[in-house]
């Protein structure tokens, strides 16, 4: 009888700290989504994140209030779960991309 209140503990608490987890993304999940993230999966809690957001569209990489792609162009990002898609960095990275691109279609 000790090992099935035993084990019906063990698997009561696995399945709160399981939920409390799943909550957590949700709510991260939630408050991302308004910066056009389409997914964003937690590798580490609270730290690392894979997350897919819309591209800055070209023509606003270079003013002070980048816009969002409304198209099928995706980032594929890994690292901190808050990471900003229109942020510094990312204007950053997504003008070097750029120039890359007309370099490679371009130039000889």
């Amino acid at each position: 009888m000790n090992n099935m209140k035993l084990v019906v503990s063990v698997l009561f608490l696995g399945a709160a700290i399981g939920l409390s987890g799943t909550s957590a993304r949700a709510d991260m999940m939630t408050s991302a989504s308004a910066r056009g993230v389409i997914s964003q999966d937690v590798l580490t809690d609270g730290s690392y994140c894979h997350t897919k957001f819309e591209a800055i569209r070209e023509d606003t990489l270079a003013s002070s209030r980048p816009v969002l792609k409304d198209s099928d162009d995706f980032v594929d990002f890994y690292g901190p779960c808050n990471h900003d898609p229109l942020g510094k960095d990312e204007v950053q990275a997504q003008k070097i991309e750029a120039q890359h691109r007309f370099a490679n279609d371009y130039e000889d």
